[in-house]
C-alpha cells in the first residue's frame, strides 16, 4: 500500500532539500517554518503488462470490444500522444508502442487492410524518423514510415476537414484522414491532469483555425488551474469540441497512466525525500553533482536527454473517451495529489531541465516561463499555493540560449515583441495572426522540425493566469538581462529572493516548497 503525500514543516532538524536548476540541482536550506509538498510514494507498476492491455481492449468502458469494432474493409487510424509525454521519455519499450503492437494484431486478424499512423503532434514540430521508431517500435515502424506513420500537419489544408461547429461557434477542423475514418484509436499517456480524455483528439490532430478558439488569453487567464478541468475555461471548450466529435466519429480511447519512477538507478536519489536517503544516496548526489557541475551546459543537456524514467504503468483503460477518462484521472491523482492547509505568501519551484516543448531540444527562456508560471505554478486544484499578490521564486539559469532549427519564431518573439511589450492580451492583439500565418515560420513547420510560428505566443499566454495573480517573479540563479526582457526580476540565492520579494509580503513571509520532479500536485484547502 502506497503512503499518501505529505507535508513537512521545515524545523531545525530538517536535512537540506534538493532543488531542482534546469540540468543541475542544488540542496537548499528552506526558513524554518517553510512547508514542503511531497507526492505519494510512487505506486507499483502492473504486472503482465501485454495481459493487462489485452483485457483493457477485449472488456472495454462503454463501448464493444476492439475486436467487434474492426471489420474487413474498413478505415483505421491509430493516433498517439506525440514526443511531448512522457517527461522525460520513458525507456522502451513505450507503453505506446506495446499497445499499437496489440492494436495492429487484432486489426490484421480481423482483416484490415486500409490502416494509418498519426502522432498527434498539432502545432509542435515534426517528430523525427529515430524518435518516430523509439515511440512505435522498430517493427510498427518499418512497416508503415514513411507513407502510412505520419505526422499530423496542422497547415496542409487539403488534409484538414471542418466536422462541425460547438454551440459556442468554436470551428472544431482536423486531420482529414482521421475524420474521414471508420475507426479512430486514440493511444495515451495521462501525464497530468490536463491531458487526455477530450482533449487528444480536439487538439492534437487540430488546426489552428480550431486552436485559437481555447489556446487564447482570455480563456487561459479564466482557466483556473489546467490541472483542475471541471475549473478550467480550456477544458469546458475541449469538452464542447469532443461533443460535437463524438456527434460524427467513432473514437475508441486507450488511456495509460504511470507512477512517479521519474529517475533511473544510477541518480535514484532524485526520487526520494531528503531523509530518506541512505550514506549511498549521499555519496551517488555528491558523486553526480561533482561530475555534472564540472560539464559544460551544452554537455550536460546531452546526458540528461538521453537519461530515460523507468516508469510502471499502473494503469491501462480503454473504450468510450469519456468513460475512460474519469478513470484515468482518478489513477493520476492518486500518484500525484497532496492535500494543502491554505496558500502561502511565497511559492518556491524548482524547474528541471525538461518541459514539453524541448525534448531534444534546448529550454529557451520562453519555455522557462511556460515551464514555471504555465505549468508548475498550474500544479494545483482549488487554488494556487501561492496567494493572490504573493511571490513566486523559481530556480533556473534562464539561459538566452535557442535551437535555431526547432524554435525559430521563438528567437523573433524574444527579441522583438517582448521588447516593446510583456502584456499577453497586447502581444496576443498585435501580434498573434503575424506570427501564425507568416509563409516562412509556416514552411519551417511543415518541412523543417520547427514549432508552428505562433507556438511561442501560446506559451506566453500560457502564464497570463500566474502573471495576473502573482505580485512578482523572481528566478534564483537567473541571468539578469535575460529575465528582464521577460519582466521578471533574477536573485544570486534565496535570501537574496526574499529580500527582493519582501516589499510584497514583508520580512516574515509563509512559504511553501512544491517539491517536484517526481510530480506533484497540490491540493489547496
Amino acid at each position: 500500500m502506497s503512503r499518501p503525500g505529505f507535508v513537512l514543516e521545515v524545523d531545525e532538524r530538517t536535512p537540506a532539500l534538493l532543488v531542482h536548476q534546469g540540468e543541475g540541482f542544488r540542496l537548499e536550506r528552506l526558513p524554518l517554518g517553510s512547508r514542503v509538498i511531497y507526492p505519494p510514494e510512487s505506486l507499483p507498476g502492473l504486472t503482465d503488462l501485454d495481459r493487462r492491455i489485452h483485457q483493457a481492449l477485449t472488456n472495454p468502458l462503454g463501448s464493444e470490444p476492439l475486436p467487434a469494432l474492426l471489420k474487413p474493409g474498413m478505415r483505421l487510424t491509430i493516433v498517439f500522444d506525440d514526443l511531448s509525454l512522457p517527461l522525460p521519455p520513458m525507456r522502451t519499450p513505450d507503453i505506446r508502442q506495446r499497445i499499437i503492437e496489440h492494436v495492429l494484431e487484432l486489426a490484421a486478424a480481423a482483416g484490415v487492410d486500409d490502416v494509418a499512423l498519426i502522432a498527434a503532434n498539432a502545432l509542435h514540430r515534426r517528430m523525427t524518423p529515430a524518435e518516430l521508431k523509439r515511440t512505435v517500435g522498430e517493427r510498427v515502424f518499418r512497416s508503415f514510415f514513411p507513407n502510412q506513420l505520419v505526422n499530423h500537419d496542422a497547415e496542409d489544408r487539403a488534409q484538414l476537414v471542418e466536422v462541425g461547429t460547438t454551440r459556442h461557434g468554436e470551428a472544431v477542423e482536423i486531420n482529414r484522414r482521421a475524420a474521414e475514418s471508420d475507426l479512430i484509436v486514440y493511444v495515451n499517456i495521462t501525464l497530468t491532469a490536463m491531458n487526455g480524455g477530450p482533449k487528444s483528439v480536439s487538439v492534437g490532430l487540430a488546426s489552428y483555425r480550431s486552436l485559437k478558439h481555447h489556446h487564447n488569453v482570455h480563456t487561459l487567464r479564466h482557466s483556473k488551474s489546467f490541472n483542475d478541468p471541471p475549473n478550467s475555461a480550456m477544458h469546458h471548450s475541449y469538452h464542447r469540441m469532443a461533443g460535437v466529435l463524438d456527434e460524427h466519429l467513432k473514437i475508441f480511447q486507450i488511456e495509460t497512466t504511470l507512477n512517479n519512477d521519474t529517475f533511473p538507478a544510477q541518480v535514484d536519489f532524485l526520487n526520494k525525500r531528503e531523509w530518506e536517503w541512505s550514506l549511498k544516496d549521499q555519496a551517488a548526489y555528491l558523486a553526480v553533482k561533482r561530475g555534472n557541475d564540472l560539464l559544460p551546459p551544452r554537455r550536460r543537456r546531452q546526458l540528461w536527454h538521453r537519461t530515460a524514467a523507468p516508469y510502471g504503468v499502473t494503469s491501462v483503460t480503454a473504450g468510450a473517451p469519456a468513460e475512460v477518462h474519469d478513470v484515468t484521472l482518478r489513477q493520476v491523482l492518486r500518484q500525484q495529489l497532496t492535500e494543502v492547509a491554505g496558500p502561502a505568501d511565497v511559492g518556491v519551484f524548482g524547474l528541471p531541465y525538461i518541459c514539453p516543448y524541448n525534448v531534444n531540444s534546448i529550454m529557451n527562456p520562453i519555455l522557462v516561463m511556460s515551464l514555471g508560471l504555465g505549468y508548475f505554478f498550474n500544479l494545483y486544484r482549488n487554488q494556487p499555493i501561492v496567494r493572490p499578490g504573493g511571490v513566486a521564486i523559481f530556480y533556473h539559469p534562464v539561459r538566452n540560449e535557442f535551437h535555431p532549427v526547432h524554435h525559430p519564431s521563438y528567437i523573433d518573439f524574444f527579441e522583438e515583441v517582448l521588447a516593446e511589450t510583456t502584456d499577453p492580451a497586447a502581444i496576443e492583439a498585435k501580434y498573434e495572426e503575424q506570427f501564425a500565418t507568416d509563409p516562412w515560420y509556416v514552411h519551417l513547420y511543415r518541412n523543417s522540425y520547427a514549432y508552428h510560428g505562433v507556438h511561442p505566443l501560446y506559451m506566453w499566454y500560457w502564464g497570463a493566469h500566474a502573471m495576473e495573480h502573482l505580485g512578482d517573479v523572481i528566478f534564483v540563479g537567473g541571468d539578469r538581462k535575460t529575465t528582464s526582457v521577460m519582466g521578471f526580476r533574477s536573485a544570486s540565492t534565496l535570501d537574496d529572493a526574499l529580500e527582493i520579494a519582501r516589499d510584497r509580503v514583508g520580512r516574515s513571509p509563509s512559504i511553501t516548497y512544491l517539491h517536484a520532479p517526481p510530480m506533484t500536485m497540490a491540493d489547496v484547502r
